[in-house]
């Protein structure tokens, strides 16, 4: 981990740091670097604060909590995440209008009980646009939209802690966009249009990593999506209902695994997510083994190409369902 953590640190400040005080004037390379960049930040974000908000980074709290302050680092908010993720996410998996994950603008279907329109019958070809915008909603509205919702939500219990949040999401976000964006617009001699872009550029590719791995866990031909009944009860305890939503994905491919921060064993996160990454491959057979025992499925996927392959066709299958047909 702590390798992983100064890679992938790296990795993001490095490029950054080389544009703002090399005096870089290669359009390409500004580029390049902003690319790099964007690679170190999913990193960031799937190696080392998905551990560290699950308290799963180290067994020192104080060394959880500092690492799950990189991804402040990377233009989000941990505390909005943590209700997001965390609270929602992980306890009501694929389940439609509680998991976060799940809950989409009108123009995206990722539950076969959303509302169907016809623009659904394309998401197939053009979500694929909206992963790569996705981070670019994280650092600019989407923890400030979050944060007055989750008040709603009943989340967030007092006003002092809603302007706790507040005054920190601003703050790490100016931070952040200091950084990144204004910083090298001030210091590089090259056009704003190329900084702009470059930054851009590095957001789509941070959010088309991020939101690919995180989709083909969950809408997947061969996970489910329960409903509660009339009373809001779930028919499964927790640890069956995320066998039952929750797929896998090359299982063999030690590169991602390291990668991805062990999101290619998302099963054994979904189930564990207490427990480190770096022991889910040495878990995969326990859990798989388990499962079988008592009738419940191990969702795997192939490669990490055949699960894309499959979420691409199940994005395919959303935008021509009726509601509940699947």
């Amino acid at each position: 981990m702590i390798v992983k953590s100064m890679v992938m640190l790296l990795l993001f400040f490095g490029p950054l740091s080389l544009i703002i005080f090399s005096g870089v004037t290669s359009t390409w390379l500004i580029y390049s670097l902003y690319i790099l960049a964007g690679f170190g930040m999913a990193g960031i974000g799937m190696g080392i604060m998905h551990d560290a908000i699950h308290g799963s980074y180290s067994r020192n709290k104080w060394l959880n909590n500092l690492m799950a302050n990189t991804i402040n680092l990377i233009g989000s908010n941990k505390d909005m995440w943590r209700l997001q993720h965390n609270v929602l996410h992980h306890s009501f998996t694929n389940i439609e209008h509680y998991d976060d994950d799940i809950n989409t603008p009108f123009f995206l279907r990722f539950s076969p009980h959303a509302k169907k329109n016809k623009l659904h019958r394309y998401q197939y070809l053009y979500a694929w646009i909206f992963y790569g915008l996705s981070t670019i909603s994280w650092i600019t509205g989407k923890d400030f939209i979050n944060l007055v919702r989750f008040k709603k939500m009943g989340l967030i219990k007092d006003r002092k802690t809603y302007y706790k949040y507040f005054f920190k999401i601003a703050l790490w976000k100016i931070i952040y966009f200091a950084f990144v964006l204004v910083t090298p617009l001030l210091m590089t001699p090259v056009s704003a249009g190329t900084i702009v872009g470059a930054f851009l550029v590095m957001q789509f590719v941070t959010g088309l990593c991020i939101s690919i791995v995180f989709q083909t866990a969950h809408v997947m031909p061969n996970a489910e999506f329960p409903r509660p009944d009339e009373g809001g009860k779930m028919e499964n305890e927790r640890m069956a209902h995320q066998l039952l939503t929750t797929c896998n994905f090359s299982q063999k491919g030690s590169f991602l695994f390291w990668t991805l921060g062990g999101l290619t064993n998302q099963i054994e996160h979904h189930l564990f997510p207490q427990i480190s990454h770096i022991h889910y491959r040495k878990l995969a057979p326990i859990v798989k083994q388990t499962a079988e025992e008592f009738g419940l499925p191990y969702n795997t996927n192939g490669s990490f190409v055949s699960a894309v392959i499959k979420h691409f066709k199940m994005l395919k299958v959303l935008g021509k369902l009726e509601v509940n047909q699947l």
